[in-house]
């Protein structure tokens, strides 16, 4: 399986947004659109990212009863972004519906995959503010066994995570791992991270990168600099 960087364009305004983008000018990395970018710009930002060439996930983390996230996927799915998301304690059956929205009647759709938990909470957080009792571990393992039972294609889990999700659902299920940090850099506000090259071996297929590129001195130089690290 092909790996990737993954580009977090956590901005707040389209103008931003293509300015960064315009620093590449000998390639079109792949690219991550959240909540903050999308819900400022709408669809339009994506459409237009899409335009210039990038592929795009769409990250909303969609959590609702089912047939609500259902007909947000088939309205999603008009983007033609390349991959998006939903939360897996959504259940089972909320994944299932979130699957059938996103395909299309033609039957192509765009990569599907769920968060497990985020690389924000920790197993101390996740069992005293969720009351989940399993560790982070068996969760995280139980969760991505929910997603490929509803038919995604993987989940979003921590680097530290990635072998268990593969060792769960075997090795053609997707990890995408935030929580990537180069080794001589801080940890912002994220708990369970690692570096780009400890990714690679633990596991992880896409590693989804924001700030150790967005905020660099010389983005296209970090962003290189990660793919190398990553892809080896």
């Amino acid at each position: 399986m092909a790996r990737d960087v993954i580009i977090a364009c956590d901005f707040s305004s389209r103008s931003e947004t293509l300015a960064f983008l315009d620093l590449f000018t000998d390639c079109k990395p792949f690219v991550k659109i959240g909540m903050e970018l999308y819900y400022a710009e709408g669809p339009d930002i994506v459409r237009e990212i899409k335009r210039r060439g990038h592929r795009i996930f769409l990250d909303l983390k969609l959590h609702d009863i089912p047939n609500t996230v259902k007909k947000a996927m088939r309205v999603l799915s008009k983007l033609d972004v390349d991959m998006t998301n939903v939360h897996a304690a959504g259940t089972v059956e909320m994944m299932r519906a979130a699957l059938e929205g996103l395909t299309r009647p033609d039957g192509s759709r765009p990569m599907l995959i769920a968060v497990t938990q985020l690389t924000s909470t920790s197993e101390e957080r996740m069992q005293d503010e969720l009351l989940i009792g399993s560790s982070i571990r068996e969760t995280i393992a139980h969760y991505a066994r929910n997603a490929k039972a509803a038919g995604l294609d993987g989940v979003v889990c921590s680097p530290l995570e990635a072998g268990l999700v593969k060792d769960a659902c075997g090795t053609d299920f997707i990890a995408v791992t935030p929580g990537i940090r180069f080794a001589d850099a801080g940890t912002d506000d994220q708990v369970r991270i690692t570096t780009p090259a400890k990714a690679r071996e633990i596991g992880s297929d896409y590693i989804v990168v924001g700030r150790p590129i967005t905020a660099a001195e010389d983005p296209v130089a970090a962003y290189r600099r990660c793919l190398a690290e990553f892809i080896g």
